[in-house]
């Protein structure tokens, strides 16, 4: 059994059973993990992976929980919770992250040793892993730009430098998404620069965020990726902007159960509470479907659903 294997390699105090998976999303809802561990390595990531690809059981990793949507019904099998991780120079030019590192973590780092290039990230939810996963975008920016390589591991334990030109990166888009790799770490092209000047510059990314995103509140960052020129038309004058297509949907403030489309951003979806992730789940479809009925513009999620969710919501 996957519980014997992981408790002979982890000790019977770090693996547990029914853990409800809300408390470690920025949603603060869904329901329980089968199994759940912490992995504090990625040598124990690994370890991980290969013990659950033996028994057959199935794996999912869950780091700084933005970007997700858990079930109510929880997620089954194997939970990896990632935590700790370091960051450290690559020679002169380029700085290493750990998967569980926050982006902030990161931010913080690369602007006290004056390494030039990521501070405007500052204010991004979520860890390295994540953003790396889906590409964040900040500004017309993507993340994936200033990656230089990655380490990771399959889903038998087996692992694998990438250079970065080979993670299929588009907008909210990497090769992990495909294969179901997991990301243990990536290297990032820097410059160099005055702490002073990067903080200032990471000060005004926090304070835009502020003005512009509901951070204060419980939800789990944009529920949709924006229009893509390429496949979407737009009406005459509508920003190619997801929020602004909710906006003019009439759907900002919009309430399902303990769920509010945030009167902030129309691409945020604001936990009041008492939401249930039913509760967010029937607000999305709400938005999909009132925007394309609007608009005939088909939104596409940017968040990730984790667990069942019933088909009819």
């Amino acid at each position: 059994m996957i519980a014997d294997s992981l408790q002979a390699t982890f000790g019977a105090k770090r693996l547990r059973s029914r853990v409800p998976l809300g408390p470690f999303t920025t949603f603060r809802v869904g329901g329980p993990a089968d199994w759940f561990i912490e992995t504090r390595t990625s040598e124990e990531v690994v370890t991980a992976l290969a013990l659950a690809h033996t028994a057959g059981v199935p794996v999912t990793l869950l780091g700084g929980g933005s970007n997700v949507l858990v079930s109510d019904a929880g997620v089954r099998g194997l939970v990896i919770h990632t935590r700790g991780g370091e960051v450290k120079p690559i020679g002169e030019d380029r700085v290493q992250a750990d998967a569980p590192v926050s982006i902030n973590g990161l931010v913080r780092w690369t602007v006290n040793h004056g390494c030039a290039g990521l501070e405007a990230w500052a204010g991004t939810p979520g860890t390295v892993g994540g953003a790396i996963f889906g590409n964040a975008h900040f500004g017309g920016r993507l993340i994936g730009d200033l990656v230089s390589d990655v380490r990771l591991a399959s889903r038998d334990g087996t692992t694998v430098d990438v250079p970065g030109s080979e993670m299929a990166f588009a907008y909210d888009r990497s090769r992990l998404q495909q294969t179901g790799e997991v990301l243990l770490s990536a290297v990032f092209r820097v410059g160099c620069g005055e702490p002073s000047a990067l903080r200032a510059t990471a000060r005004r990314s926090i304070a835009f965020r502020k003005r512009t995103q509901p951070l204060d509140t419980h939800t789990a960052g944009c529920v949709f990726q924006n229009p893509d020129p390429s496949r979407d038309r737009l009406p005459d004058g509508m920003p190619w902007a997801a929020g602004a297509l909710i906006d003019r949907a009439g759907l900002k403030g919009m309430v399902i159960g303990g769920a509010r489309v945030s009167p902030a951003h129309g691409n945020f979806i604001v936990n009041e509470g008492t939401a249930t992730a039913r509760d967010i789940r029937r607000l999305i479809l709400r938005c999909r479907d009132e925007v394309r009925a609007r608009f005939g513009v088909e939104l596409r999620e940017e968040i990730v659903s984790l667990g069942d969710f019933d088909p009819t919501d």
